[in-house]
């Protein structure tokens, strides 16, 4: 599986380049605050296992209007960071390699 080139954005951590993405629209389940936000990375060149990372937060266009937050480049690079450090190898074929994160890992509490 590989992502779709059109939305995507490029990313460099380690001096490897990377593309992650954010579902265009929300899934139905997304949408009414069933299920969490999610992002997905793969290698910019040549891609093989795909990284997809689960937030502890709605999608910001939830139809709820439950509480969300933005995907920034600090948080994907930081979800490819520990998902190699877990094991994930980018390069090589296989099933997707997952991350769920928590409100502390998204959002720490200043001391």
């Amino acid at each position: 599986m590989t992502l779709p080139k059109k939305g995507s954005r490029p990313i460099t951590v380690s001096d490897v380049a990377y593309r992650w993405r954010v579902r265009n629209k929300p899934t139905y389940c997304q949408g009414n605050g069933w299920t969490r936000m999610t992002f997905a990375v793969e290698l910019a060149e040549k891609p093989g296992s795909v990284l997809l990372v689960t937030l502890p937060h709605a999608r910001p266009d939830n139809w709820i209007l439950e509480q969300s937050a933005s995907v920034r480049p600090a948080l994907v690079a930081q979800c490819i960071r520990r998902a190699t450090n877990e094991g994930w190898a980018p390069h090589h074929f296989g099933s997707a390699h997952r991350v769920e994160l928590t409100r502390e890992e998204v959002s720490p509490q200043q001391p």
